[in-house]
């Protein structure tokens, strides 16, 4: 056969979609059909553009996208919002979920953006101090501990509560106490709401 991009065999496309279309058959004693892999891809020095990160990421339904200087800046999970997609999108989200997010990914990418050049100036205008302040609240609020998952409903209440800048005036450190205060001050007739609309 004779050699594709970066030397891998031409036919590589083809091998890689029907191993990830069809990674198991299911019999019909157990319900049938088949069943997708979910692949994990690790890129040399976080290279997307390679072949086989972008041959896996056409033929996905999306992908995560984790950073290793964000996992060591303790950002946990590390997910790279910018390289994150999703082919779909919102329709899988809860109506109250894509009220609340309508701009957080807007914000936390240009949080990122002007945190990489406000470490090079001292003199920061007081809009973008502004972005700055709430975008190191709003990756905190993101930040989730290890083994502790959040129902979505509560999710909702938190992200909600952190892109209408009520956690603004929070030190960095008593975020997480604030998460747990708003929490603890909901009725679950709320919670409960959130879930049927």
């Amino acid at each position: 056969r004779p050699p594709g991009r970066e030397a891998f065999p031409g036919d590589v496309f083809y091998l890689h979609s029907r191993l990830l279309e069809r990674a198991a058959k299911r019999s019909d004693q157990t319900g049938a059909g088949s069943l997708t892999a979910l692949p994990v891809i690790e890129t040399q020095a976080g290279d997307v553009s390679a072949y086989i990160p972008t041959n896996v990421i056409s033929i996905t339904d999306g992908q995560i996208c984790l950073e290793t200087e964000l996992f060591y800046r303790g950002i946990r999970p590390a997910i790279n919002v910018g390289l994150s997609v999703s082919r779909v999108g919102s329709a899988a989200q809860l109506k109250a979920m894509k009220q609340v997010c309508g701009s957080l990914k807007l914000e936390l990418a240009q949080y990122r953006e002007v945190a990489a050049f406000a470490q090079f100036g001292s003199d920061l205008d007081a809009a973008t101090q502004a972005l700055l302040n709430r975008g190191a609240r709003l990756t905190e609020v993101m930040k989730q501990p290890q083994y502790s998952p959040l129902p979505i409903e509560k999710q909702i209440i938190v992200i909600h509560a952190a892109v209408k800048g009520f956690g603004d005036r929070m030190p960095l450190d008593r975020i997480s106490q604030y998460e747990r205060a708003i929490l603890s001050s909901i009725a679950p007739e709320l919670l409960q709401s959130i879930l049927e609309k």
